[in-house]
């Protein structure tokens, strides 16, 4: 009960900050329940002059970094807030004010129980900060090497809050996935839960020094992509230490055209190790934005920043792959089996009718000039329409459609009359040809009859499990089912706690005097 009046105080004053900014004024209240006009009703009276949806990006702002990463998060769901609010969201940048260099030294010190000066020659100021960590620039000395690294440093006592923050947004999650069977398709649960994990990944620099091994693995026969190495001995929860990159951030567009580099080729690149990432490995990096992709000097594309990663397996992989391909060739009726292949739509729906769909959004597609083309607008506009066929939204892959529109967006800023199909054919192609070409069938067919093998091994123990059941079910038959004395008490404590009315009307009560309050 407390720990429930606190989730409402805290997104009461949520709400406030979010209403004063009069973010919620273009809200349309018509067909939407008493329960949650009446809190657009209260916004509107509160919502200064000159607000509107506008000002989302600073109000969240406000908020601090939990929410602006949740921020960060639905901007890859237009599909649950909306286009227009997806793309006042992208403005959201995870920047902050660095904490002093002694406080990062303090953590350095307690994380490798020994003096700074034993661990590193040189240790500079931050050189970037935001809301997780900072990166300092530190000189390893190890027989008679120099060498440079980059320092990340978790921001002291970030992880209370995150963890209060992320309880808060759960509370209001299960709060509209119960009452709302449209909030149910789109899964906000889910999406919490998606925040929840890259926050785990983001705080726990052991699991980000993971991700960016695995990820220099992948990509260690690509010539034209580098990640740095993780110096495993300088790493630990509040600590990440990798190889210094020198190059040229792809944010600098005049420097990068004044050293002379292909900027078509590299727009190429971009899009071309982000596909081959997705496709090939199933591990991708899902914040490629501008800074955080380099330059080298050798004339290579180089990443940073591992705290955020996606990853797709075979299914979604080979679902990705065809779709494009299928897009490409302007084969929509193979679009359209592979979705019912995937089980992604009921299959009581006609394939015929939904390629018809599909083929409404590819036509339009077709028509426009190169430059015109966006793959990530291509996903959307397919999710838009699965949606019609009840299609559940897979967060796998709205999360590789946003990077997509990041990846995208970093590739036309060096080559805006870039042709994203000439340049994605090559690499999705090439992976069809190799995983669903006579090869792959004969590499599944392999991994069919080790299965089979393996489930012949394991036969005696599944009858044997199978017996036990029957024989369960038998006494349950005669006998009937009895419940242990706790779980009838907590069925009952459940059914006591669905006073509807008593719990709608505290908490509005509860947001009137917080609001009152915060006035």
């Amino acid at each position: 009960m407390i720990t429930s009046i606190g989730h409402v105080v805290r997104l009461a004053r949520a709400g406030y900050i979010l209403a004063r900014e009069g973010v919620f004024s273009g809200v349309d209240t018509s067909g939407l329940p008493l329960e949650m006009r009446a809190p657009l009703f209260l916004a509107g009276l509160i919502a200064r002059k000159g607000g509107g949806l506008q000002r989302l990006a600073p109000a969240i702002a406000r908020l601090g970094p939990s929410y602006v990463k949740l921020g960060q998060t639905l901007a890859t769901r237009p599909d649950v807030v909306g286009v227009a609010v997806a793309r006042e969201l992208e403005a959201l940048q995870d920047r902050m004010a660095p904490f002093p260099r002694e406080v990062a030294v303090e953590v350095i010190e307690r994380a490798f129980a020994k003096p700074l000066d034993q661990i590193f020659a040189e240790f500079s100021e931050p050189v970037a900060a935001a809301s997780v960590a900072q990166v300092h620039r530190a000189k390893i000395v190890a027989d008679g090497q120099e060498r440079w690294v980059a320092v990340k440093v978790l921001r002291p006592r970030i992880e209370r809050r995150f963890r209060r923050d992320l309880a808060d947004m759960f509370f209001a999650a299960r709060v509209v996935h119960k009452y709302s069977a449209e909030a149910r398709r789109l899964k906000p649960v889910e999406v919490v839960e998606t925040l929840a994990r890259s926050m785990k990944m983001e705080m726990d620099f052991r699991l980000e020094a993971a991700a960016a091994s695995e990820y220099a693995d992948n990509t260690h026969g690509d010539d034209d992509f580098l990640v740095p190495k993780v110096d495993w001995d300088l790493c630990a929860r509040e600590v990440l230490t990798l190889e210094w990159i020198d190059g040229t951030p792809l944010s600098d567009v005049e420097a990068l055209r004044r050293s002379g580099v292909d900027l078509p080729k590299l727009g190429r690149t971009i899009i071309q190790s982000f596909l081959r990432h997705a496709v090939r490995d199933g591990f991708f990096h899902a914040d490629m934005h501008q800074g955080n992709l380099f330059l080298t000097k050798e004339g290579r594309l180089a990443a940073v920043d591992f705290g955020i990663m996606g990853r797709l397996g075979m299914k979604e992989r080979r679902f990705l792959a065809e779709i494009l391909y299928g897009f490409i060739t302007r084969n929509y009726q193979r679009v359209a089996e592979v979705h019912f292949e995937a089980g992604y739509v009921p299959p009581s729906y006609p394939v015929a009718d939904f390629a018809q769909a599909i083929r409404a959004v590819g036509e339009p597609i077709h028509s426009r000039k190169a430059e015109d083309i966006s793959m990530a607008k291509l996903l959307s506009l397919l999710f838009e329409i699965t949606a019609l066929f009840d299609m559940q939204t897979r967060t796998e892959l709205v999360m590789l459609q946003k990077t997509m529109v990041v990846v995208e967006g970093v590739a036309r800023s060096l080559d805006p009359r870039l042709n994203m199909w000439s340049t994605a054919e090559p690499v999705v192609r090439a992976w069809i040809e190799e995983n669903l070409g006579p090869l792959g069938k004969l590499a599944d067919a392999g991994q069919g009859l080790a299965a089979v093998a393996q489930l012949a091994a394991q036969a005696p123990a599944i009858l044997s499990r199978g017996a036990r059941i029957s024989e369960q079910l038998e006494t349950w038959t005669t006998q009937g089912l009895t419940l242990a004395p706790p779980t009838v008490e907590a069925l009952a404590r459940a059914n006591a706690s669905r006073n509807r009315f008593w719990r709608y009307g505290f908490a509005l009560l509860l947001v009137v005097v917080t609001v009152h309050f915060w006035r």
